[in-house]
């Protein structure tokens, strides 16, 4: 994939999984008011005393906040219909790690860090643009990506592999039994020792050899549709709607890096 075409495809991609994380704040802002289950005051308690302080509870009183998600919507849709600009990809990191902070770290876990390490990605190719070079700017921002959604399955697949009960596949039932389905029906084939374990094992392979996609396009392509269809599963097992779209930003950066011939 050319690199101009993966990084407009990059942008579009996560257009649409910042606009669902968006409506989804939006959906739920009565949660996190100040009359809230997650009540800014009960969490500014984690933040030092002082000018700091003092600017998070401007920026995450209620007023604040809904605004600032409202905001994100036009800017959101311009990325997704005009592309990224310095001040667009400079709003959309700050507005990021701003939610981040106000959500003691992370709201979804792994896919608000991996819309982190893609808005990092994007601003990184802005900044490097600056120097006049746009091709060379999107190389930077699209390897950043590549590597650290690479070796994000990489290791995902080393720790499984370095757990027996991932070895022996017990840990495939344990995670079925805890889908938002309720647990696996007594006769389901998934119970099946034999199949657990080898679901265990493909699955560790899999993330495991995630480096072999940038030897060739044609392997990248085949690790991403893995990887779609991976998340597509643990998004309809599991319910982690996040998590489908965030790394699935990632796959123009995979694709465009795995064509470049960087190392031989």
């Amino acid at each position: 994939m050319p690199v101009s075409s993966a990084a407009r495809l990059l942008e579009v991609l996560l257009a649409v999984s910042m606009l669902l994380q968006t409506l989804e704040y939006l959906r739920i802002r009565h949660a996190f008011s100040l009359t809230g289950l997650w009540a800014w005051p009960v969490q500014r308690a984690d933040i030092p005393t002082g000018p700091v302080q003092k600017l998070l509870d401007l920026l995450f009183a209620d007023r604040a906040m809904h605004g600032h998600l409202l905001l994100r919507l036009p800017v959101l849709l311009w990325l997704a219909w005009h592309g990224s600009d310095l001040a667009l990809a400079l709003f959309l990191f700050v507005s990021h790690v701003l939610m981040l902070i106000r959500w003691r770290g992370a709201f979804n876990g792994g896919s608000d860090f991996m819309t982190l390490v893609v808005l990092t990605g994007l601003l990184l190719a802005q900044l490097v643009q600056l120097g006049g070079d746009p091709h060379l700017a999107w190389r930077a921002g699209l390897w950043y990506i590549c590597l650290q959604s690479i070796t994000s399955y990489f290791m995902s697949g080393w720790v499984k592999l370095m757990q027996a009960e991932w070895r022996n596949g017990h840990a495939m039932t344990i995670f079925l039994n805890a889908a938002i389905y309720g647990p696996l029906p007594a006769g389901s084939f998934l119970r099946n020792p034999w199949v657990a374990r080898l679901g265990a094992w493909a699955f560790i392979g899999w993330e495991c050899a995630a480096p072999l996609a940038l030897l060739h396009p044609l392997v990248a392509l085949v690790f991403c549709t893995i990887a779609l269809l991976f998340h597509f599963l643990v998004f309809w097992f599991f319910g982690l709607n996040r998590f489908f779209w965030a790394w699935l930003v990632t796959f123009p950066a995979i694709l465009a890096c795995s064509a470049q011939r960087v190392f031989w």
